[in-house]
């Protein structure tokens, strides 16, 4: 059967003319602007910010991933000394003195408990304060010495200074600030000191213990600082030193009437007992009890140190297991994320999750994707569709037009927040629309031209 040429360029005509009304049908906006409940915004600085007053709550995470493995407990303090026990003994001829050789510990080193003063200087405007090492730390701020030696900075990190002079201290934080890129500019002192002590006992007003500062400790002044000798008139005494295993005695008739013996040094870790016994017995039981004290503390602060370890690794455990539990959750979709949907020319068409507790703009989501197709997208086209009533079953919809021909504009959609359920949709060019046409009804022009020939 033979066609003619007229047939074969009729046919060709009519079936451009069908496909280019049914064969290809692109999905369009600004031609249903104004219809069907449909209403095209320009976005401008004063249409973002309406947008954005519409009422959003971000979704909260799991109270697991706002938690931290802390552990909780210390070691119970030790209980007081036991009140003394002895049997009054006769009143001894004389008593040997019995001084400690001369103490000269050197420069104060700091330790456990002690408390650091750190100090930057106060800028001279705001601009300045804010540099600093931390806004909240331009002037004044104490740091305790931790159970392992170190303090935390902000911004800094963990520094070791026990054991160091405050010299020492000051060049190794020098360094870390340095190392930080952080100003300098900052002085140190110790503004409590817990780490070194002497232990008083006896016949005083208060007994309890007395710190070791920057400066020498005298015995008349550590009796002073207890409230003196609590003893009657006639009463003897003698002050009892045990210093490093071995136990040193000075009567109170020969400290009064010795100017030296009152500026007797002492040093870190003595203990004094003024005995009224006349014997060694109750000085001995005291110095057993410091000493017990000491060694139960030192037993104390390491089972607790590895008790607190062991529970961290607990929680951190629980923790990681719950917040795994809800990521798998999340994945398989048993949890109810909200989510924006991305259509049209863009580089990944699909959707994008909203993040927890935080806000997304049109930007995230628009870039997230890829952006447009620069061979097919029209970027004067870019619309955010919102449903004006999610609960009615055909809702109202307001296309947010942004025309990103202007680069300019892009600004808006860092600033244009997103809603669950809002779609972007991304319009084709003219000439893509064309050339899908062209692509559609090509194969049946070829189709009935060869069918022509034949």
């Amino acid at each position: 059967m033979k066609v003619s040429l007229r047939t074969v360029v009729a046919g060709i005509a009519m079936l451009s003319l069908a496909a280019c009304g049914s064969a290809y049908i692109s999905s369009d906006i600004s031609a249903a602007a104004g219809s069907d409940g449909v209403q095209v915004v320009e976005l401008s600085p004063a249409t973002v910010a309406h947008a954005n007053r519409s009422p959003y709550t971000p979704q909260d995470l799991p109270l697991a991933f706002s938690r931290i493995a802390g552990g909780g407990g210390g070691p119970r303090g030790a209980e007081r000394l036991p009140d003394p026990v002895f049997d009054a003994q006769a009143r001894p001829g004389a008593l040997e003195v019995r001084v400690p050789p001369s103490a000269n510990p050197g420069p104060y080193e700091i330790g456990v408990g002690d408390v650091l003063l750190f100090a930057t200087p106060r800028g001279e405007s705001t601009a300045e304060e804010l540099a600093g090492l931390v806004a909240a730390q331009n002037q004044r701020q104490g740091y305790t010495v931790q159970d392992n030696g170190d303090i935390a900075i902000p911004d800094v990190g963990r520094i070791m200074v026990a054991g160091l002079t405050l010299a020492q201290a000051e060049d190794a934080v020098f360094e870390r600030l340095l190392e930080a890129r952080i100003d300098p500019s900052f002085s140190l002192e110790v503004a409590e000191f817990n780490s070194q002590r002497i232990s008083v006992g006896g016949a005083v007003r208060n007994p309890g213990v007395v710190p070791v500062g920057m400066t020498p400790v005298y015995l008349d002044e550590v009796l002073a600082s207890v409230g003196g000798l609590s003893l009657d008139a006639d009463d003897f005494a003698v002050i009892r030193i045990y210093r490093d295993g071995t136990l040193y005695q000075i009567p109170t008739s020969e400290l009064y009437s010795d100017q030296g013996l009152q500026r007797l040094r002492l040093q870190d870790g003595d203990s004094l007992f003024v005995d009224t016994a006349y014997d060694f017995e109750q000085a001995q039981a005291y110095f057993e009890e410091v000493i017990s004290r000491a060694e139960f503390n030192r037993a104390a602060r390491a089972d607790a140190i590895d008790q607190l370890a062991t529970e961290v690794s607990i929680r951190r455990g629980a923790l990681e297991e719950s917040r795994q539990n809800f990521r798998d959750r999340l994945e398989l979709g048993a949890e109810g994320q909200e989510y924006v949907y991305i259509a049209g020319e863009v580089g990944e068409p699909g959707r994008f999750a909203l993040p927890f507790e935080n806000r997304a703009v049109l930007a995230d989501a628009l870039f997230d994707a890829g952006g447009w197709n620069e061979s097919t997208g029209n970027p004067s086209q870019i619309y955010l569709l919102r449903a004006q009533d999610s609960s009615a079953y055909v809702a109202a919809v307001t296309a947010y037009r942004l025309d990103g021909s202007n680069a300019a504009n892009l600004v808006m959609a860092t600033r244009l927040e997103l809603r669950p359920g809002d779609v972007i949709f991304v319009a084709e060019q003219p000439v893509t629309r064309w050339n899908r046409v062209i692509d559609q009804i090509t194969p049946s022009i070829i189709g009935l031209g060869t069918a022509a020939i034949r």
